[in-house]
């Protein structure tokens, strides 16, 4: 009886090991558990806001879509309504004003006092003025829709240096540059020559490139300007 006491006591240990043991690993995993918990609430809290605010911002940018979706449709009826009116104008005009018998641009001519103009009053004139009369089949001034190439050229010297400046102005811009005295009528075109023109001792020659959007045609005139 006395020899089984002690294997008793070692079984009693290695049992009440096996428990402590037990308690450590369940101890750990609740802990991990709880962690992983808080974890999974700060996430979660921390995306609520974002997550309501979300569909929100969403509402606004299709509200802001479909607005202007709305608004283009408009114009696109708008345009096609025009377009349709003018068609429909056009079709019923009589075969004697069809476009081609309309009033039409007939030549283009460089204004006489186009030259270089000295805005500052410091002896040297930087600013090159070119004046464009745009001129019809009975040799009146009109307001024509087009884009002009002014070039600027110093025909004496060689070597592809001839050409000193060149700038174009489109029918966005030109139709601002339209320009009425009681003498005259015609486009006023003004250039920074600053750095071009070195001395005006030379004659120099402007020409013009004018394109006529209505029927395509293409009108070149230069004109010498000489030294003051």
């Amino acid at each position: 009886m006395n020899a089984q006491c002690p294997i008793s006591k070692i079984e009693y240990k290695k049992s009440k090991l096996r428990n402590h043991r037990k308690a450590i690993m369940t101890s750990l995993i609740l802990h991990f558990a709880f962690c992983f918990l808080i974890f999974l609430l700060l996430v979660t809290g921390c995306a609520a806001p974002n997550d309501k605010e979300s569909p929100a911002v969403k509402i606004e940018q299709l509200t802001q879509e479909n607005k202007q979706l709305h608004e283009q449709f408009e114009q696109s009826n708008a345009e096609n309504k025009q377009l349709k009116d003018q068609i429909q104008v056009l079709s019923g005009l009589p075969e004697n004003v069809r476009l081609e018998n309309l009033n039409r641009l007939e030549t283009v001519k460089i204004g006489r006092y186009t030259g270089f103009f000295d805005k500052d009053n410091d002896g040297k004139k930087e600013k090159l003025i070119v004046y464009i009369q745009p001129v019809d089949e009975q040799g009146d001034t009109i307001k024509v829709t087009g884009a002009v190439d002014v070039q600027l050229w110093d025909l004496n010297k060689t070597n592809g240096q001839a050409m000193l400046g060149e700038w174009k102005v489109e029918d966005s811009e030109l139709k601002k540059l339209w320009f009425a005295t009681m003498v005259t009528i015609n486009y006023r075109l003004t250039f920074d020559v600053t750095d071009i023109v070195e001395s005006l001792e030379e004659p120099l020659t402007v020409k013009v490139t004018f394109t006529d959007y209505l029927t395509g045609r293409v009108f070149i005139e230069q004109k010498v300007i000489k030294a003051p």
